[in-house]
């Protein structure tokens, strides 16, 4: 990594330090979680603007015709930032204690943890931008949008998922890790974290990838499968998305305003790192 890498790593990461909204307010805070830290520091990866994997993400069997290249979001574009913000030992650990229901912590993590890296990623925008360069936050951008696409009754996946930007695509390109069976990214610090990036117009030397394929982080050992309460991961298939996707739908009814799971991400070999 080049030395001006490694500075804008540092002022990203004492702007991670100094945004507002990672410690949970006592006004906010479900029983016991007054004060509770979401995330540790985050790990950062960067990508081309023009790295090929972008136009591959438009194809049907990948993310779709929806999915917007970095040059259309901003045209001009060179660069994309992603990031990892790791969940605290104290959210990731809490999750564990009980098989269905998530934890006050992993409620809060989820929920208000969102919008600390909402904020986040607006600090960076205005970072990039008051260094002169152009930026755009792709998941806060009002062109931003989501479409579920029901499949045949039968077909292990449930729903496809086709979306303007993915985080967790753009963090692949950018060498944060590879896909798992819950179709989470194993970063260097695991699973258990949320994903963020921004795509901007200065250059920045990208990243190598340190692997070949989309799930070489992944050992296959099938502990997600036993910790899924609503059953939708097989070593098969992975994860069907549609199952999953209404057992959380469920949640918000059960711990509203908030709502969640996160069974798959904790007490699992990929929690916190690489699996060995």
């Amino acid at each position: 990594m080049s030395t001006e890498r490694n500075e804008l790593f540092r002022e990203l990461t004492e702007i991670f330090r100094n945004c507002e909204g990672n410690v949970v307010a006592e006004d906010k805070a479900l029983e016991g979680c007054a004060g509770l830290v979401m995330y540790e520091d985050p790990v950062f990866g960067v990508s081309s603007a023009d790295d090929p994997l972008f136009c591959e993400y438009k194809k049907s069997d990948v993310i779709g015709s929806m999915f917007m290249s970095p040059e259309e979001w901003l045209p001009g574009a060179r660069s994309v930032v992603s990031f990892f913000l790791p969940f605290t030992e104290r959210v990731r650990v809490s999750n564990c204690t009980d098989p269905e229901k998530p934890s006050p912590e992993w409620l809060h993590a989820r929920i208000e943890g969102q919008a600390f890296l909402n904020a986040f990623a607006k600090k960076i925008k205005e970072y990039f931008e008051s260094n002169g360069a152009e930026a755009c936050v792709p998941s806060l951008d009002e062109r931003f949008s989501i479409k579920f696409e029901q499949l045949a009754e039968g077909d292990p996946e449930g729903l496809h998922v086709n979306s303007r930007w993915s985080e967790r695509h753009a963090a692949y390109v950018s060498g944060l890790g590879t896909f798992c069976l819950t179709r989470g990214l194993i970063s260097s610090k695991g699973v258990a974290g949320r994903y963020g990036s921004i795509i901007v117009s200065q250059e920045i030397q990208p990243d190598e990838r340190p692997y070949k394929g989309i799930y070489d982080y992944c050992i296959r050992c099938g502990a997600c499968i036993d910790k899924c309460p609503a059953k939708a991961i097989s070593l098969e298939h992975g994860k069907n998305q549609l199952i999953c996707r209404e057992w959380v739908d469920d949640s918000k009814i059960r711990y509203a305003p908030r709502y969640g799971c996160g069974k798959c991400q904790a007490g699992v070999p990929c929690e916190h790192r690489i699996p060995r």
